[in-house]
């Protein structure tokens, strides 16, 4: 008897464990409370390399089709992509940045060094009205990052009237001498950037007073309301989000808070090629980019501790994969391909930033153009789309949607001796009442067949789907080739009642579209 007992129990643990491993999303759907801001899509130029100049400035007088100096092909492509707001100038450039070195007739604009990003000579043809020039063409919302670190009190405080104020005063007349009539009304300022580091080297209590003196001094201009976003730490200084929270005036000094976190593959020294790696770098790059989430939940408990009202944003306003530049290019100008990798990391982190929604309202990848994580890259005349761009572009569906309450099972992906989540994905539904899940297969092996259970309401159809996905893990978009990565049309989709069940090929992500 105890041996068909014992048959049975080793039954029941393989019935239980086949269960267990099989890929499900439960989505509540009549449970939707928080909004998936649309800033959490926002992106991030700094006067870095190529992002600024030749990668959206070119000038007036370029043969590269443009409109007032800034590239065509660029705009119409980060328009298509959904861009709701670009945060400038810097990083840290942006506190050495003087911003009336950038105003008023370009050939008398004095020139400084860049001294972070290669050593070059800045010219600072493309300035304010140029940046504000750039976000009007792109119909996005303007971040600016004032210049906390060498700047005065008095420099950022003018700047915020130069853009604002439609009062007479010398900086609206100002303003208005160098072509703008109307004030811009700009709502997003940074008060400093990485202040911890390159932006001063300040302690937390140190820069939590400096903010906390500059921002008295920035104020509101007629129906405009600032949102003045803190230097928050980067990584796991708890202590720094603490400090900022518990003595930096929460929700009167600042209405959001900084957070920086890069996945970087191996290390500061040796982060690794975009393009040429293997699988444990594959892997390694999806468990540390998976570490942002422990980051949410430790400096979101920290600012419930504080802010229990809930009246500061998380501003998540740098973020993406770090590797080596490509041979041959300008270490100081951090060029670096993108690859299916990329996506994945991308697909990821916004998943993350959706479901963690309740406390994050922005956040800016790094960097949009041929810098860093880039969604686009150029040379001379052409363009390319990377993979990056295309996870953006598809996840536009979830802009200012109700994040749908989602719980996931699934197997893990495991590489030697380690295992991660095989799946990521969000669940949202929109003002017309569709419903948007992008699902995310890790693995670079195995299709996964994915049950989505949606609870809570009568879904009629699958109305539509697409995917993004490669031959290979480092499959990526060039110049003069056909693209390797690109969003395609996706029906690999059954429905069954109130179950969807989703066949995802190996490394892709995919989008289906429910009413």
């Amino acid at each position: 008897m105890n041996f068909k007992r014992n048959i049975v129990l080793i039954l029941l643990l393989n019935l239980t464990l086949f269960i267990s491993a099989q890929n499900t999303i439960i989505i509540n759907a009549d449970l939707g409370k928080e909004k998936i801001d649309k800033h959490i899509y926002g992106h991030f130029s700094e006067h870095l390399g190529t992002c600024i100049y030749g990668g959206y400035w070119v000038g007036e007088d370029s043969e590269v089709p443009n409109t007032n100096g800034i590239r065509n092909d660029v705009v119409d492509a980060l328009k298509e992509m959904g861009i709701p707001n670009l945060r400038w100038p810097g990083g840290c450039f942006a506190d050495e940045y003087h911003w009336k070195d950038g105003i008023g007739p370009r050939t008398e604009r004095p020139t400084m060094i860049n001294t972070h990003w290669g050593g070059v000579t800045e010219d600072n043809s493309f300035g304010t009205h140029e940046f504000l020039e750039l976000c009007k063409q792109l119909e996005c919302e303007p971040v600016i990052c004032g210049n906390l670190g060498s700047g005065t009190v008095q420099e950022m405080s003018q700047w915020v009237e130069y853009l604002n104020s439609d009062n007479i005063s010398p900086m609206t007349n100002l303003r208005k001498a160098n072509g703008q009539d109307e004030s811009w009304g700009v709502k997003y300022w940074g008060v400093g950037n990485e202040s911890w580091g390159c932006g001063g080297n300040f302690t937390a209590q140190a820069y939590a007073d400096e903010m906390r003196r500059y921002s008295t001094f920035l104020k509101n201009y007629g129906d405009n309301k600032l949102y003045k976003v803190a230097c928050g730490p980067s990584d796991y200084n708890y202590e720094w989000m603490e400090t900022l929270m518990k003595n930096g005036n929460p929700g009167r000094s600042f209405q959001g808070i900084s957070l920086h976190y890069y996945t970087i593959c191996h290390n500061w020294t040796k982060k690794g090629s975009a393009t040429e790696f293997d699988e444990s770098e594959y892997f390694t790059t999806m468990k540390k980019t998976m570490a942002m989430e422990e980051l949410l939940q430790k400096h979101i408990t920290i600012m419930d501790k504080y802010d229990p009202e809930n009246q500061v944003g998380l501003i998540v306003d740098e973020w993406g994969n770090w590797f080596d530049v490509e041979p041959g290019t300008n270490p100081g100008f951090l060029y670096q391909q993108n690859t299916l990798r990329d996506a994945m990391v991308a697909s990821v982190n916004l998943d993350l930033f959706n479901k963690y929604c309740r406390r994050v309202k922005m956040a800016n990848i790094a960097q949009t153009v041929n810098v860093l994580q880039a969604m686009i890259l150029t040379k001379e005349d052409e363009m390319v789309k990377t993979p990056s761009f295309y996870v953006f572009k598809m996840y536009k569906v979830h802009h200012d949607a109700t994040l749908l309450p989602a719980s996931i099972k699934c197997d893990n992906y495991t590489f030697e001796n380690e295992s991660v989540p095989t799946l990521s994905a969000t669940a949202s539904k929109d003002e017309s009442g569709k419903v948007h899940i992008t699902i995310s297969n890790l693995d670079p092996e195995n299709a996964k067949e994915v049950n989505c259970e949606l609870r809570g309401m009568d879904v009629s159809e699958f109305t539509t789907g697409s995917i993004i996905t490669g031959d290979k893990i480092n499959s990526y978009n060039d110049f003069g080739k056909k693209e390797e990565v690109t969003e395609s049309a996706f029906d690999a989709v059954k429905m069954k009642g109130n179950t969807l069940t989703v066949n995802m090929p190996a490394k892709s992500v995919v989008m289906v579209e429910l009413q």
